[in-house]
């Protein structure tokens, strides 16, 4: 059985799940275009706890050298600490490890962009191109930029984030469910507060949640530590009243809930070292693919971050679609029921379709191997964020008319699933994370 045929592949969005994807795929011979709104990677994001199955994922897809140079920029997570606000201690356990087992990481997120985008072969990454629109027809599919450029091949993945153009249209019933909490995150330098690979949480109280972890040392030796500070909020209806209020510092009225010691760090840190965003996440999707398209990650399904799974989750998606793109060599590269030969590297005529068959063939089985996986992470994630303590049900302040901005936008329920009606709304957020991060 000869090799699996090279396919054109653009992947929408170069945060991990389509850097590790597009890693997978050049590897597989593939033509890979990894397409980025932004003018370069986006490291924003402070640090992530990667629990161990998002380590194993990146362990998975054996790319040479990577999990070991991941392994060395984090530090494993050695221990779980509770705190009520007062700083009362509430429950410290160690961090499970069987003999042999891979850690979950406490880590810098752009030590894992840039680790992965270094081994892109040249040509494969193109920043400064947002995706205006897709189609698709049995010739393949093509894409539309905003920077002029033209893409048409074989397969095109959304991994776009929350705000996914991919997703706008492959799933035009998906909406954004607001969480109830401005986030701040941030790094400074610190190693008074936790150290030696704790994770310290600061539980739900009085409208306000905190985190904060150790990060390690710089490459000059000085400790680092992470904290995430949540409070809950009414969402503006106006958007650029959102984005003003993520340009402000963390209010003081909510770091005086906090401990001292805690409050200081926060207040220490330099305002270029943290990011803020509002909480999102989506309904559980109905398919993550349509034809020759397919989402991965946040494009797919966002979700609370109570669970730590949005990166992992991502992961996961790539080494599976990665894997089962490389199965259809085993049904003769062509996919069930097909025939002919496969299309040159080069993008020749494939008169009998069998590049586009074998994908929508690996697709399906993506879907129907990720989706009931992805469905249990939302739905755990939303339960347990929904009974933290919060004090109010999460909140858009005024719904708009239909149109206001293309995106529907609903509040979820103190239950945790959306609210009956939906909004529409616009937010200046970053894509959420694990709530470690």
């Amino acid at each position: 059985m000869g090799p699996s045929p090279a396919r054109r592949v653009a992947i929408v969005g170069a945060g991990s799940s389509g850097l590790l994807l597009a890693l997978l795929l050049q590897r597989q011979g593939h033509q890979v275009c990894l397409f980025e709104r932004a003018p370069d990677l986006r490291p924003e994001g402070c640090g992530i706890l990667l629990v161990r199955s998002g380590v194993e994922a990146i362990a998975a897809a054996g790319i040479p050298a990577l999990l070991e140079e991941i392994l060395a920029a984090g530090l494993p997570v050695s221990r779980f600490v509770v705190r009520n606000l007062r700083g009362d201690l509430i429950n410290s356990s160690p961090a499970e490890r069987e003999p042999g087992e891979l850690p979950s990481l406490l880590i810098q997120r752009r030590f894992i962009l840039e680790a992965m985008a270094a081994r892109l072969e040249a040509g494969v990454f193109r920043p400064g191109a947002g995706l205006l629109c897709w189609s698709q027809d049995s010739a393949g599919v093509e894409a539309h930029f905003d920077d002029g450029s033209y893409w048409q091949g074989d397969l095109l993945v959304g991994a776009d984030g929350l705000h996914s153009r991919v997703a706008q249209q492959l799933a035009p019933l998906r909406r954004l469910n607001f969480l109830g909490d401005r986030v701040w995150r941030g790094v400074v330098a610190d190693g008074s507060l936790c150290r030696d690979g704790e994770f310290f949480v600061y539980a739900r109280g009085r409208g306000v949640y905190a985190n904060v972890f150790d990060l390690g040392t710089d490459a000059d030796g000085v400790p680092l530590t992470h904290w995430g500070f949540f409070q809950e909020e009414v969402l503006p209806a106006d958007r650029s009243e959102r984005r003003r209020l993520l340009s402000e510092p963390v209010p003081e009225e909510g770091l005086a809930k906090l401990p001292a010691d805690l409050a200081t760090l926060i207040r220490a840190t330099p305002p270029q070292r943290q990011v803020a965003n509002w909480s999102f996440d989506i309904d559980p999707l109905p398919t993550l693919v349509a034809g020759r398209v397919a989402l991965l990650g946040d494009a797919g399904h966002a979700m609370s971050s109570s669970q730590a799974r949005g990166m992992t989750a991502g992961l996961e998606d790539a080494v599976a679609l990665a894997r089962l793109l490389g199965a259809l060599a085993a049904d003769g590269g062509a996919g069930e029921g097909t025939a002919g030969a496969a299309p040159e590297r080069g993008g020749a005529a494939d008169p009998e379709g069998t590049a586009c068959c074998g994908v929508e063939t690996a697709l399906l089985r993506y879907n129907a191997e990720r989706l009931p996986v992805v469905h249990r992470y939302q739905e755990r994630s939303r339960q347990v964020s929904a009974r933290t303590g919060r004090m109010r049900r999460p909140q858009v302040a005024a719904e708009q008319g239909p149109g206001a901005t293309g995106l529907g936008l609903a509040p979820t329920s103190a239950a945790g699933g959306a609210s009956s009606h939906s909004s529409q709304a616009d937010t200046a957020s970053k894509p959420t994370t694990a709530r470690a991060a």
